[in-house]
């Protein structure tokens, strides 16, 4: 990381003690692993559920099925931005009647959670929807809030706060990065 303008927020071992904890909280909070599932939003959302879902299954001894959720359709943005490419939404389990988490990596404005609960409603009815993410910077555009959350990070609204993690960038960390003009 000799990058002068990145900085190392936290390291592979501060992103999994969050993890860790975060898995234990879900559990604590939902009295045990029955009935949930987990989606992580596309891209670095996806990797953190199923990391979350292994600590659970090695926690309780139970498989708790884990997907993968994109929200690109469902952005509020899309006219402002531009096309994007799409991700890919896969769920191997009915939602009906179930716990939905939604995992992500940077809970910012809350507007890509906002999408990922309509992408939800799309797939079924489920009994509730819980969030979870591993950092929350704040500056929050909607009224929403995290569930369970790994690391508050006070931030600047002009920072730029990237999560690593290995399976997508080959390392886990949480960095800041000076925005490009």
């Amino acid at each position: 990381m000799s990058d002068p303008a990145r900085r190392a927020l936290l390291g592979a071992d501060d992103v999994s003690r969050a993890l860790r904890r975060l898995a234990h909280e879900l559990l604590e909070a939902n009295h045990g692993a029955e009935d949930l599932v987990l989606l992580g939003i596309q891209t670095r959302g996806v990797p953190l559920a199923h990391r979350l879902a292994a600590m659970i299954r090695d926690i309780e001894g139970v498989e708790v099925p884990a997907g993968a959720l994109d929200v690109t359709l469902y952005r509020d943005d899309l006219t402002r931005r531009g096309p994007l490419p799409l991700g890919e939404t896969r769920v191997d389990a009915d939602i009906d009647g179930r716990t939905v988490v939604l995992v992500d990596d940077v809970l910012f404005t809350g507007r890509s959670v906002r999408a990922a609960m309509e992408a939800v409603f799309e797939l079924g009815r489920p009994a509730r929807i819980r969030l979870v993410v591993l950092i929350d910077r704040g500056h929050r555009e909607l009224p929403l809030r995290a569930d369970h959350v790994g690391k508050n990070l006070p931030t600047a609204r002009t920072d730029r706060i990237r999560v690593l993690v290995a399976e997508v960038d080959g390392e886990d960390a949480v960095i800041t990065e000076e925005r490009r003009a």
